[in-house]
């Protein structure tokens, strides 16, 4: 079974731009690069990664490609461009043509106006995204799903992948209008759902009791189909290990057969995000 994790980090702390990662996080709070990861994925038998921005500068993707450039295994990268910038369609244009550039992220989660993505000024950027094939990751939490339903209506032949099942509130049991929104979202079949970051979300304590009803509703509502798994690498870290992580994905999918295991595992982010 081909394996890909579709939605890891490394970053480099001297480069001094991941304003979000602080010594308060000292779990995580140091370089992580290839090396760190190689042998995570040869002990799980992931054969390759898509490789995700973690830092909103254009520095950040350039580090990125130049990773991607000089290790193999990074399949693909969903990178970041200003949207917002008159020059966004041009830098789209540029990252599009490397072979590995796969995505973009902006850091929604982080901007304080919840209904930033629906500016009229994001337009041009939008656009160039859809005319290159490349794949919008929507890094968003649960106040913003209803926002992205209209996104997705505005740019039909939008490709969308929801990062972390939109990071419910797993930690305190909240559920309900955070399954009502992905389940609206899952009925355009331009949208696709990583399963990914849900123990960060549930915390130190957390246990595949917790995780199990929210990996299910994603599961039944987006279908084996249009799930991607993902690690959150090394951010997972803040509440379990790589092998733990991928330990619990087994059991969050027992009930599934071979063919659907092959396609969330690997398949899925192969074909979505068109990877080699």
């Amino acid at each position: 079974m081909r394996r890909i994790d579709a939605h890891q980090h490394f970053w480099r702390l001297s480069r001094g731009d991941y304003g979000w990662l602080t010594p308060e996080l000292s779990k995580i709070y140091r370089d992580f690069l290839p090396d760190d990861l190689k042998p995570l994925m040869e002990a799980e038998g992931i054969e390759g990664t898509v490789l995700v921005q973690a830092a909103p500068s254009d520095a950040e993707t350039d580090f990125m490609l130049s990773l991607a450039d000089e290790n193999a295994f990074i399949r693909g990268v969903v990178g970041w461009v200003d949207f917002e910038s008159p020059d966004a369609p041009a830098r789209i244009a540029e990252l599009a043509a490397h072979p590995r550039f796969k995505g973009l992220r902006p850091m929604i989660q982080d901007i304080p106006d919840p209904d930033w993505m629906l500016r009229p000024q994001l337009n041009a950027a939008f656009r160039a995204l859809i005319d290159h094939g490349l794949v919008f990751d929507a890094l968003v939490l649960p106040r913003h799903l209803k926002n992205l339903a209209v996104l997705v209506d505005r740019y039909p032949e939008m490709s969308v992948v929801i990062d972390h099942c939109a990071k419910p509130d797993i930690a305190s049991g909240a559920m309900e209008n955070w399954a009502e929104d992905m389940a609206s979202l899952a009925m355009r079949q331009q949208v696709s759902c990583k399963l990914s970051g849900l123990v960060t979300e549930a915390g130190e304590g957390w246990n595949r009791e917790k995780l199990q009803p929210y990996a299910d509703h994603v599961l039944t509502v987006f279908g084996p189909g249009r799930v991607i798994w993902g690690s959150d690498w090394p951010v997972c870290t803040l509440a379990a290990s790589y092998s733990d992580w991928s330990e619990a994905t087994a059991a969050l999918l027992q009930r599934f057969d071979a063919a659907d295991w092959e396609a969330i595992l690997g398949a899925n982010a192969g074909r979505i995000y068109g990877l080699r």
